[in-house]
């Protein structure tokens, strides 16, 4: 599997675009119900996936590949949004960040069992190091107290996204990656549609216009074309392998919310990422 320049580029690419998410679903919930932005999303997503689609007159995908879709639909599109959703309604942000660094390694381990890549052992030693120290960071950003269903529905959220995005870059090397994460969005549009209008905003004109801004980057960018770049770094480079940028993504999301939203971020972000980017670089050399 190669491991030129352009994988990795495609992929941190991906990373930074879905790092952007968090500042910009905070935006999205001033003026948005949560359960209106993620059907919302997905349904912005599936549209313009499907007028891609239909401009490049694409062929509909092969009955061995419609599973394979499915199965990208259910962890990256449905799965993880909407579990991260009723997960933070029982822990705080920090606890879900503990989750959420297992995810690289999830994502690794389905790269094993559905795209058959065989990482050498170092690489789980950097890749486990990578998973503490970004829960130890989260240990120290605040509360992370939680609840079992909360702890339950993480978990399968994180389980869900590793297979989701496994399958997604086994599937781009034949497809296509912008292909790939269309068809899947289409395949939910019949359902997200419906529940987008059930949750329709009652006064969608008193809605602010960064909140409305954000809506379509969560959309249009978080929903598609991040994982265009995604898949096809994973399709390029390796899924184990490029799926540990992944580690960046929560340093990337605090600094664009200092950027965006004026939170505030310590040296300790910046020490810890500078030693996890040790982590995958040394990863990468054992993928």
């Amino acid at each position: 599997m190669s491991s030129r320049p352009t994988a990795w580029f495609n992929g941190l690419l991906g990373v930074v675009i879905f790092s952007g998410s968090l500042p910009a679903t905070r935006l999205a919930l001033q003026g948005f119900e949560p359960l209106f932005l993620t059907y919302g999303r997905a349904t912005i997503a599936a549209m313009a996936g499907a007028l891609a689609l239909s401009l490049f007159e694409q062929k509909p995908p092969r009955k061995d590949e419609v599973a394979g879709l499915a199965i990208v639909a259910l962890g990256v599109v449905i799965g993880f949004p909407l579990l991260t959703a009723l997960a933070l309604q029982h822990m705080t942000a920090a606890r879900g960040l503990l989750y959420v660094a297992l995810l690289p390694v999830m994502t690794a381990l389905f790269a094993v069992l559905r795209a058959g890549e065989r990482p050498r052992p170092p690489f789980w030693f950097f890749s486990v190091a990578a998973s503490l120290l970004v829960m130890g960071f989260a240990l120290t950003t605040g509360q992370v107290s939680g609840t079992l269903p909360g702890d339950l529905m993480m978990l399968a959220a994180v389980i869900l996204c590793g297979l989701g995005y496994a399958e997604g870059g086994r599937l781009s090397r034949r497809l296509g990656g912008w292909q790939v994460i269309s068809w899947s969005l289409l395949m939910t549009l019949p359902l997200m549609l419906p529940l987008t209008l059930v949750e329709w905003p009652k006064n969608l004109m008193t809605v602010s216009p960064p909140s409305v801004f954000a809506l379509l980057y969560v959309g249009l960018f978080s929903m598609l074309i991040g994982f265009i770049f995604w898949y096809r770094g994973l399709a390029q480079g390796g899924i184990a392998s490029i799926g540990q940028l992944q580690f960046l993504q929560p340093f990337l999301g605090l600094a664009f919310a200092a950027a965006i939203l004026g939170e505030s971020i310590g040296w300790s972000l910046l020490v810890v990422m500078v030693l996890v980017i040790g982590c995958v670089a040394a990863a990468r050399r054992f993928a």
